[in-house]
């Protein structure tokens, strides 16, 4: 669809308005609004499948100065909901630059709206928490969005993962000391170039796959990925998750954690306005050093639900608290909230994939 900078209209849930121009493609979408705080890295957020579900509002005022590339890509193409930013730079200026952002929220059919008050709308969203709404370029009229924006599914409940996840099995990279099953619930690709870059032979498998065809493939550990929604609404991954525990080194990150969360016995819960962005605070308890991290989730694991004899509580989030990190005190699994691979975001954790390796040397020397 081509972009004639046409007007665009946003309308919350609770009734809350802002209106914009066009600036991607034209339509209506429906989805859960929330804020990301990272200055750069606008198209490896709007790559990220994590976002399934979701319309995200950029606060950093001004998007798309350095264009888009291939090669920042972190899927094989955008998921979001919808995209709101302050600013939509008219030009981009930068060596890698391909396409503006404008055209590529047009070739994948994404609305983009420039010109809102992303300010008041963060505060918004802080304030009242994260809701439904509804994004359009086409209809106006505010009482008949509102009721399109009630009558919309939520992300509680909702399985988000069989929309982003692989259709089929593949492998990222031919060859690597260790064979690392990737479970794809929406897996971003810096974590599989992270791995390639740990020696590792990375296969990337549906979501669905069970924990009898994973063993099949005889990994010497197995990932869990990243993706959107409710991990509640996921019970055949904590499933297949809960039959290989014990068996295999098991390492997850986001979507990943909360389903270990849940194979251990944990709840999971659902934040106020969620963690997205380049800048959250996390405190690894062992070592008391501070990472600045990169995150994107709206659902958390309930700290006082897990066992205290089973999981040790690795890491907080200096915010708010909310569990970040946890390791199984006997078995060789564990898992974090934030996203070690960055893309965006700052790299101080990407030691976190160490641990990893060293589970699955272990293994290998035992064998």
């Amino acid at each position: 669809m081509k972009n004639t900078r046409k007007k665009a209209i946003i309308v919350l849930e609770d009734g809350m308005v802002f209106e914009g121009s066009s600036f991607g493609a034209a339509g209506e979408s429906c989805g859960e609004v929330v804020f990301n705080t990272s200055l750069t890295g606008y198209q490896e957020v709007l790559t990220d499948p994590s976002y399934k579900g979701q319309i995200v509002a950029m606060t950093y005022p001004l998007i798309g100065n350095y264009g888009v590339n291939p090669e920042d890509a972190e899927s094989r193409k955008l998921f979001l909901e919808g995209f709101i930013v302050k600013e939509n730079s008219r030009i981009y200026s930068n060596w890698r630059g391909k396409k503006s952002a404008s055209e590529y929220l047009n070739e994948n059919n994404i609305i983009g709206i420039e010109g809102v008050d992303t300010r008041a709308l963060t505060r918004h969203i802080r304030i009242k928490g994260s809701m439904k709404t509804v994004i359009s370029t086409e209809d106006f009229n505010i009482k008949s969005l509102l009721r399109k924006v009630k009558a919309s599914r939520g992300l509680v409940g909702k399985d988000l993962v069989a929309g982003v996840t692989t259709a089929k099995t593949y492998n990222w990279n031919n060859s690597g000391k260790y064979k690392v099953v990737v479970v794809d619930c929406g897996v971003k690709r810096n974590i599989l170039r992270e791995l390639e870059k740990k020696d590792c032979k990375v296969t990337v498998v549906p979501a669905k796959t069970t924990a009898a065809d994973i063993l099949k493939l005889k990994p010497n550990g197995v990932f869990l990925s990243n993706g959107p929604g409710d991990p509640a609404a996921v019970p055949y991954v904590v499933a297949a998750v809960k039959e290989l525990l014990g068996k295999l080194p098991i390492f997850g990150i986001c979507l990943g954690h909360q389903i270990l969360g849940l194979a251990f016995g944990g709840k999971t819960g659902k934040l106020k306005f969620g963690h997205h962005g380049g800048n959250h605070p996390v405190k690894d308890l062992e070592t008391g050093r501070i990472s600045i991290t990169a995150q994107n989730h709206n659902f958390y694991v309930d700290i006082k639900s897990l066992k205290k004899s089973a999981v040790e509580i690795t890491h907080l989030n200096l915010n708010d608290n909310t569990l970040e990190g946890m390791r199984h005190k006997k078995l060789p699994v564990y898992s974090i909230q934030f996203h070690p691979e960055a893309a965006p975001g700052p790299n101080d954790a990407k030691y976190l994939f160490e641990e990893f390796i060293n589970n699955m040397k272990k293994k290998t020397k035992q064998e």
